[in-house]
């Protein structure tokens, strides 16, 4: 499965979209559509659950609209309801009964240009390395540096104090880079 189901324009410079109300939740969705599937996905979501809490993230969104502040940034607003909503979910899959299947996603079998592989094995190992953070550093960390989202924009989304932010996100870096050398020294050299 790919990172991202569809391509989307960017929300913030869509014309349509008017800077001094809550825009309308049919050109919200349809521009924000694939920064919330990133998001999810960046965050750990299940490649099976993804459509589902995409879904879900929207259906927030259709609630609070109203409530949107539209001098505040539209993504940190979406990316801590996206947040939340993976954050629920995690906590009812613990009390699930069910047995994942180990069938995972399909794999595309059509040779790829090596830079193409390079770049699927980089964000293989960065899954793997976010995989490893708990969800509070791992928010930070998308946010920051995936997302480029500015700290004092995070804190406000997150609604933690600025520190925490940095605090989280210098211990967010320590871990994915250790990770990855870990993961990197483990390949087999060519």
């Amino acid at each position: 499965m790919t990172d991202s189901p569809a391509p989307s324009n960017s929300f913030s410079r869509d014309p349509r979209v008017p800077t001094n109300r809550p825009p309308d939740f049919s050109t919200l969705y349809r521009c924000e559509f694939t920064y919330v599937w990133k998001t999810l996905r960046r965050l750990g979501a299940p490649a099976r659950d993804l459509e589902d809490l995409v879904h879900d993230v929207f259906v927030v969104v259709h609630r609070h609209l109203a409530d949107y502040d539209s001098e505040r940034p539209l993504r940190p607003w979406l990316f801590g309801i996206a947040m939340r909503v993976l954050s629920d979910f995690r906590r009812v899959m613990r009390n699930r009964s069910e047995i994942p299947s180990e069938i995972g996603d399909a794999v595309d079998g059509a040779p790829r240009p090596d830079a193409l592989l390079a770049e699927s094995e980089a964000r293989a190992v960065l899954m793997k390395a976010l995989d490893g953070l708990d969800l509070d550093r791992r928010a930070v960390f998308v946010m920051h540096d995936l997302d480029e989202i500015a700290a004092p924009e995070i804190a406000a989304a997150l609604t933690v104090p600025l520190n925490t932010v940095y605090s989280r996100l210098r211990l967010a870096r320590a871990d994915v880079a250790a990770t990855i050398r870990r993961l990197r020294a483990k390949e087999p050299v060519p």
